[in-house]
């Protein structure tokens, strides 16, 4: 098929060299990339037949939807526009309200594989009509893995970036549990080859993962995490799986927890922990560090000036 690829970054440019390897005609367009095959995205709808498809791989927010706006008039009836960024699933039902009023097409498709796509294959989720995702499936077909698993039409528009999200989240709360149990094992002298542990659990356990594959090809490369530092950023589909949680009512304890364990990794000195440290001192006279981190002895008469409360 012929498909236009609106963004070649990373996951678009590796994307397009995969779809193009399974025998597909891409015309890739992106302003900032030597790789584009058009100046113009005028110019990448011109080159494609009808009916049109056009896969959007730009940031999430405003970019997707300023694109979405210029294809809009660009793309005519029976049309097909793509995201498959990041997109939170309530947008993807506004851009597909939008174009139907140019009776252009909507399919919304999260995207999992990273780096690791162009050879492995991207586990795609999509969400849309029947009749526009069978326009895009041969692309489909050709990005995700060998075998019958890693596609899903998850249900209508907005379904593949909810399905993505909550994927997202889950992978918060594995590699929260992998992080803390690395800390675990590297806090006792008892256990002297922690790589070994990792890598002794890839093979016939419970645990077995990529994930975990990948944190073992970490520790090879950086026994000791030495050149990190212990920072994590969060994307916006972390937080937006815990935001759809309270919005149904559903218990999210865990990957909630690992949501907030990135919050904590970026403070250098936790505002609510002096809270914590300063609240000990008061009522249990336990010892507190200085600004400076020198340990300085608790209160001998803690709250002296305060009654405590009677019960």
């Amino acid at each position: 098929m012929d498909i236009g690829i609106v963004g070649l970054g990373r996951m678009g440019g590796n994307m397009a060299e995969r779809l193009r390897r399974g025998g597909h005609t891409v015309v890739g367009f992106d302003p900032h990339a030597d790789a584009s095959d058009v100046q113009t995205l005028a110019e990448l709808v011109d080159r494609l037949p009808s009916p049109k498809v056009v896969w959007v791989m730009v940031p999430a927010g405003d970019p997707t939807a300023s694109t979405i706006g210029q294809l809009r008039d660009l793309l005519g009836a029976g049309d097909v526009v793509v995201d498959g960024g990041n997109s939170n699933y309530k947008d993807d039902q506004l851009h597909a309200v939008y174009l139907a009023e140019r009776n252009i097409q909507f399919v919304d498709c999260g995207v999992s594989g990273g780096v690791w796509g162009l050879t492995e294959g991207y586990a795609l989720m999509c969400g849309g009509e029947a009749d526009a995702v069978a326009k895009v499936q041969p692309a489909f077909d050709t990005l995700k893995p060998q075998g019958d698993s890693g596609f899903v039409h998850a249900g209508a528009v907005g379904a593949g970036h909810f399905a993505k999200m909550v994927h997202n989240g889950i992978e918060y709360g594995m590699m929260q549990a992998y992080a803390e149990g690395y800390e675990l094992l590297t806090a006792t002298d008892i256990v002297t080859d922690v790589e070994g542990c990792f890598s002794s659990w890839t093979q016939g356990t419970v645990i077995r993962s990529w994930l975990l594959d990948l944190l073992v090809r970490a520790l090879k490369e950086d026994q000791n995490l030495s050149k990190l530092r212990g920072y994590a950023e969060d994307s916006g589909e972390g937080r937006w799986t815990v935001q759809a949680a309270v919005d149904h009512a559903v218990p999210l304890p865990v990957i909630t927890a690992a949501l907030f364990a990135r919050f904590s990794s970026r403070q250098e000195d936790s505002p609510a922990m002096k809270v914590v440290a300063a609240l000990r001192n008061q009522f249990g006279g336990h010892a507190v560090q200085s600004a400076a981190g020198e340990t300085e002895k608790g209160a001998d008469a803690p709250g002296a000036d305060v009654t405590p409360p009677t019960s």
